[in-house]
């Protein structure tokens, strides 16, 4: 955790924010696997962990506005528990760890919520994503299971992403701190990308690697050979000469900060002249993201800058045709790219986007495109200092999209479908780093994980 001090500046931030009412912020309950003692690997939930900072299960944290208190509810571990986990810190104890004074059971929140919604006070929860949090907030707040979401509150959810968007120079360092495992759990898996091993090894692999750094995986591992798939998890292809692997992973520190990586290896370690060709036109676009981001520009504005390198790239092998600038506004690049530059990352890896991803992405200047391919960026927003984003350029050959477009006639004065068929073959690229938006430019967080076309040959032969 960081200092008490830390935790209690955010609550009282957000409560000068909110100005009245009462915020109710739940932890995460434990999830059955299969039954009910066999649990998954519990992930507490982020808002909670950002104003409250606690690991534990069955915890709800309350910001009460009017008067100025914070509190935590929970249950203390009986002896039934105790046999199971060992002695464990009390609710008190662990609510004194974060600077929180006022403590009580669950029998006790229920009590403070009835009072609140009898006495007519604003009470303020955010869009549950789980199941079992939505039945919680009913029962607390009388409200029906199916009406739940209709009362989550806007101005708690501005509030919210207003405070945390800005990470502080200890929560870059914990990001940093993820990273330095993702460049061992990618430079390794580079090392092993040789012919006839499986990509099952090589996400195996990684994810040993992101717990030797003491946290799991911060979303399922992307491995695979069939990169045009562009979040493929099947991990049972055998590596083969000919073929680019996309390896998109990270990780969580034990503070539940993320990382999220991409590198594309030639399988055995050696670019073709085909795979060189796309890779360098990829690396461009994700350069020259890199390079214009900046505070005062939107990031809308610099997934085009990367648009239009691709653009000049696939010209230049004559995959499209015509004026870069016409191509860009037509959309015909996104025939290869049909997704957006980027999103935010902190302590989500797609930070915040439980809250509503419009919200997160985008502010009231910046709206999201309803042009294919631009309206699937996720973070089209104005950009400033403190800004966590990743920069995650593509190229992906999709048989299917292909058809598509050339059945209808989509963009056919810019795409040359009889050169773009020589490519279909081809399976995809994707390179991704995170960027942290600095007060005169940015900078790519971490140690430098090979990218250049001679770094991961380099690194591939070791």
């Amino acid at each position: 955790m960081f200092k008490k001090e830390t935790y209690a500046a955010r609550r009282e931030r957000l409560r000068k924010d909110m100005g009245h009412g009462v915020i109710i912020i739940p932890g995460n309950h434990e999830a059955p696997c299969n039954y009910r003692d066999n649990t998954y690997w519990f992930r507490q939930d982020s808002t909670f962990l950002y104003f409250f900072g606690l690991q534990r299960e069955d915890m709800v944290g309350v910001i009460d506005c009017d008067g100025g208190k914070d509190y935590i509810f929970a249950n203390d571990y009986d002896i039934d528990d105790i046999i199971w986990t060992g002695p464990l810190p009390s609710v008190s104890e662990l609510a004194a760890q974060v600077g929180v004074e006022h403590t009580g059971d669950m029998s006790q929140l229920a009590a403070f919520c009835n009072r609140a919604v009898a006495s007519g006070t604003r009470v303020h929860f955010l869009p549950p994503y789980r199941a079992d949090i939505r039945a919680d907030l009913a029962g607390w707040l009388g409200l029906a299971y199916s009406a739940v979401d209709s009362y989550a509150s806007l101005p708690l959810v501005l509030a919210c992403v207003e405070q945390r968007m800005i990470k502080s120079d200890e929560e870059i360092a914990e990001i940093e701190k993820a990273i330095a495992t993702a460049y061992n759990m990618h430079v390794g898996a580079m090392k092993l990308a040789m012919p006839g091993r499986y990509e099952y090894e090589l996400a195996g692999f990684m994810e040993g690697e992101a717990w030797k750094g003491n946290g799991p995986v911060s979303f399922p591992i992307i491995m695979t050979t069939h990169g045009e798939t562009l979040h493929n998890h099947g991990h049972n292809n055998r590596l083969e000469v000919g073929r680019m692997l996309v390896m998109d992973a990270g990780c969580e520190t034990p503070m539940n900060y993320c990382s999220d990586i991409t590198r594309s290896v030639p399988v055995g370690g050696k670019f073709d002249a085909r795979q060189r060709a796309i890779y360098e036109i990829v690396l461009g676009a994700q350069l020259e993201a890199a390079r214009v981001t900046r505070p005062g520009i939107t990031y809308k504005e610099v997934h085009q800058a990367a648009s239009r390198k691709l653009a000049e790239g696939y010209k230049e092998l004559g995959i499209l045709r015509g004026s870069v600038d016409d191509i860009v506004e037509a959309g015909a690049h996104s025939l290869l790219m049909p997704h957006g530059l980027g999103h935010m990352m902190g302590l989500d890896v797609h930070d915040m986007e439980n809250y509503g991803q419009i919200n997160v992405g985008y502010d009231s200047e910046t709206r999201p495109s309803e042009q294919f391919g631009l309206g699937s960026l996720r973070c089209g927003r104005k950009l400033q200092p403190g800004f966590v984003i990743t920069d995650e350029p593509g190229c992906y050959f999709i048989p299917a999209l292909i058809d598509k477009w050339q059945a209808e006639g989509t963009c056919r004065d810019f795409v040359n479908f009889a050169e773009l068929d020589k490519w279909r073959d081809f399976g995809g690229i994707r390179i991704e780093d995170d960027v942290l938006v600095t007060s005169t430019g940015s900078r790519i967080l971490g140690k430098p994980i090979p990218k250049t076309v001679e770094e991961i040959e380099a690194t591939m032969a070791s």
